[in-house]
């Protein structure tokens, strides 16, 4: 049922969906959610960013301050309930473009941690049924009903879009006592919903495993796959302090910032954020020039832009100084990086 609680939980490499659809939901409902934020170095601005990670003792934090402020049932429920294969991104393409309904079970499983899960799926199969077997930390105790809410609706919701709105599982099983709202799980989930068993666990009739898929493409499946391997492959093992850091720096390139400016707007003297950012193995020039490589080959990219123009938006008002910047940086003048292998 659990996991061991370790610095794995201040890692900072969970995407910021859950959290957007929470603020989301707040906003529908009239709830001020801002103090959901405060103190965790996070902007509601910041977490609309694709690229932006965060923690998951942050993400678990925001979801423990704003589940007594919503004032409906099944927060989780309402929230997974909405979801389609588009919220999944690369992953549900690569999913819907998978031959059969179980391959596709298994590319989910496979590359979960893509979509930065607050709890991990296991595959459990067996004759007649297969199980998803959802498991976390024990830092998550306090919202484990919301966490089996969000994540065992959203699978449901991807099934009946991938297999058809007759796709329900067999039942559904969870630790922990029946709600005052149970009845919604039953309706929503179509079959028996057992509390206070020893797992958290969707079980399927293992028949839908063998489902074809009419919308099985060999070309566009491998190419997605590609991509879902590519982005499991470059995540990321960056500590809080320095995910803070890159959320600052990144839309404040142009203005060349330094250490004292972002220590500032951290609240921190620079002593405390260079010491917290030694702690995560890092420096502030080292997350600083890996911002900057990463847009100047962002931009390098458009053959429209002047080199020199590229530096100015990385905070070079010289495009000498850009040019040996980035030949630091990648080995590299910005015009071979420009110019593709012949």
């Amino acid at each position: 049922m659990r996991q061991r609680n370790d610095d794995r939980l201040a890692v900072a490499n969970v995407p910021t969906n859950m959290l957007c659809g929470l603020l989301l939901l707040g906003s529908q409902l009239g709830v001020d959610s801002d103090r959901w934020l405060a103190g965790l170095r996070l902007q509601r601005t910041q977490l609309d960013d694709p690229r932006t990670r965060i923690s998951y003792r942050q993400a678990i934090k925001v979801i423990r301050r704003a589940l007594p402020s919503l004032p409906i049932d099944g927060v989780g429920l309402h929230m997974g309930s909405s979801q389609n294969g588009g919220n999944f991104g690369l992953l549900g393409l690569a999913m819907k473009t998978a031959r059969t309904f179980g391959d596709a079970v298994r590319i989910g499983v496979d590359y979960q941690r893509n979509l930065g899960p607050l709890m991990t799926l296991t595959l459990h199969e067996q004759d007649d049924t297969l199980a998803l077997v959802a498991t976390a930390p024990e830092e998550a105790d306090d919202v484990l009903p919301f966490l089996c809410e969000e994540l065992f609706a959203s699978i449901l919701m991807l099934g009946r879009e991938l297999a058809g709105e007759a796709f329900s599982p067999l039942c559904v099983e969870l630790a922990y006592p029946p709600p005052r709202y149970a009845d919604q799980y039953r309706a929503l989930f179509r079959c028996e919903v057992r509390f206070n068993q020893p797992r958290h666990a969707v079980v399927v009739d293992s028949r839908w495993m063998q489902l074809p898929f009419a919308s099985y493409n060999p070309v566009t499946s491998q190419q997605a796959l590609a991509l879902c391997h590519g982005q499991l492959a470059g995540q990321s093992r960056r500590g809080e302090t320095t995910a803070a850091v890159e959320r600052l720096l990144r839309p404040r390139l142009r203005e060349n910032p330094q250490m004292s400016d972002v220590a500032l707007a951290m609240h921190l003297s620079e002593r405390t954020l260079r010491r917290q950012l030694a702690d995560e193995d890092t420096s502030f020039s080292e997350v600083h020039d890996r911002m900057r490589t990463e847009l100047a080959l962002e931009l390098l990219q458009n053959p429209e832009l002047a080199i020199a123009a590229i530096g100015g938006q990385l905070g070079y008002n010289d495009a000498r100084e850009f040019r040996r910047a980035f030949k630091r940086w990648t080995g590299q003048t910005p015009s071979q990086a420009r110019t593709p292998p012949p």
